[in-house]
């Protein structure tokens, strides 16, 4: 009986220490970079441009969606900030899905945050609300944002919003 008691005592003080240690653990990295482009995409929906500051590096690149597409930290922040206050009045990602993804080596060598989204986007004074599909791809270094690569359908965009595409050679 004494036996019993002490082996009881000593498993019970073995899973408690096991999984004091566990919770000791660090996240892993992707993790860690999932967790961070989640805070980015709150505080883009939040229009909390002060976190966005903290977040992005302070070399920041942005590039797309368009190829040659490219803008810096303290731009991407402004142009963001003009268009909630003079064109968005809201915009909301759906469905919204992060993966973690490490590059080896090359020139895009690096850990990386593939962020695949439904946007919807409403625009001020009556205008439309726009769906898009939205693809970034985020590289992390740091504990920070150093650079995306956004693609979507432009095109889509402005389909929903009444724009109409006539060939040249047709006018």
């Amino acid at each position: 009986m004494v036996f019993k008691l002490f082996f009881m005592k000593y498993l019970i003080l073995i899973f408690s220490l096991s999984a004091t240690l566990a919770s000791c653990v660090q996240q892993p990295t992707g993790q860690k970079n999932v967790e961070l482009i989640d805070r980015y995409i709150q505080a883009v929906e939040d229009l909390d441009y002060a976190s966005m500051e903290t977040l992005l590096a302070d070399d920041y690149v942005g590039l797309g969606p368009s190829y040659g597409d490219s803008i810096g930290k303290p731009a991407a922040i402004q142009n963001l900030k003009y268009n909630t206050e003079n064109l968005y009045q809201d915009i909301d990602y759906e469905r919204s899905r992060n993966m973690p993804v490490s590059i080896p080596d090359g020139p895009d060598q690096g850990e990386w945050v593939s962020n695949w989204a439904e946007l919807t986007i409403v625009y001020k004074d009556g205008q439309e609300k726009v769906k898009i599909w939205a693809n970034t791809i985020y590289k992390i270094h740091e504990g920070k944002i150093v650079k995306s690569i956004t693609f979507y359908n432009e095109a889509d965009v402005l389909e929903q919003l009444g724009y109409v595409f006539i060939n040249p050679d047709d006018l």
